[in-house]
């Protein structure tokens, strides 16, 4: 990009050469002799004109795609950003499943040692592992939604490289 900045302005400041000049001939520095030299000066001047004007528009399609791959880009990250929350939301889900479910195993193994087997207990410590079943499942399937829109990700890019060829 810099090398094309560089050269656009060298073309400035040649057509800028140029056309001083061209104007210093125009002005009555020209003789009847010298037509022949003031047209090939134009010729010169039309010329950077048109690499000046190829440049330009270099440099146009090169901020076009820049700016293509820059919205892609932002797209993609925001699409990861969205797959990266509902996994953390999962995995909270999960350890708060987990810890339920410690806290009412360890709430069961103290009433077993104790002797006394409440059966609000069991149901409570089921309730909790069929919790901590959910949002593990949760997980599973937040994990397999991430890895789903890898997948379509990489085969919008591999399709988007197929119709550029």
């Amino acid at each position: 990009m810099t090398d094309i900045s560089e050269l656009q302005a060298r073309l400035a400041a040649a057509l800028d050469r140029i056309g001083t000049g061209v104007e210093a001939l125009g002005d009555g520095g020209v003789g009847g002799n010298d037509t022949g030299e003031v047209e090939a000066l134009r010729a010169q001047l039309d010329e950077e004109r048109t690499a000046n004007a190829q440049l330009e528009e270099r440099v146009r399609s090169i901020r076009e795609k820049q700016d293509t791959t820059v919205g892609r880009l932002s797209a993609e990250v925001e699409r990861l950003t969205a797959a990266l929350a509902a996994q953390e939301e999962a995995a909270a889900k999960l350890a708060r499943a987990n810890a339920e479910l410690r806290s009412n195993n360890a709430a069961l193994r103290q009433a077993i040692q104790d002797g006394v087997a409440e059966p609000h207990l069991v149901n409570k410590a089921m309730m909790a592992e069929l919790d901590g079943l959910r949002a593990a499942q949760g997980a599973d399937r937040a994990e397999l939604d991430g890895l789903l829109g890898e997948i379509e990700a990489m085969l919008d890019a591999a399709e988007g490289e197929t119709e550029h060829a």
